[in-house]
């Protein structure tokens, strides 16, 4: 296990899952969880590659931060497919404050431990990290 900078072990499971979604697209998405007691950064939910984009910020808490990585296809304007892989750090505005911080302050280390992380989003709300962001930040 990693060690985040704010004492916050990262789970073992957290890159191979990344790993799979990104090598082998075996998911649309992987919702991560911090668990203090623990002190570790774990799995929470995974998406299969089926779920849509609604079925994944459907997922989130609604006052609770969670860190989270998304497969996202899309086509250029040149009628390519591609994809991206967005990083996004759910920190709604009604969660705790201690549960911002412990996010805030662990979210680099974590983000450094998923290699092949194209694209970085941090959302308070949801309208922060809308299907329309999402698409304009893939140009």
């Amino acid at each position: 296990m990693a060690n985040a900078s704010s004492g916050f072990k990262v789970h073992d499971d957290c890159k191979l899952r990344f790993l799979e979604l990104k090598a082998k697209r075996t998911y649309r998405f992987i919702v991560f969880k911090i668990e203090e007691k623990l002190k570790q950064v774990v799995v929470e939910k995974l998406g299969e590659t089926e779920k849509t984009y609604e079925d994944f910020t459907a997922s989130l808490p609604d006052n609770e931060c969670r860190y989270c990585v998304f497969d996202f296809d899309f086509v250029t304007a040149e009628n390519c497919q591609k994809s991206r892989i967005f990083f996004i750090a759910w920190s709604p505005d009604t969660s705790r404050v201690r549960n911002k911080m412990i996010y805030a302050s662990t979210k680099d280390s974590f983000k450094r431990e998923l290699d092949g992380i194209q694209v970085e989003l941090q959302a308070t709300d949801p309208t922060e990290m809308d299907l329309d962001v999402i698409k304009s930040r893939c140009t």
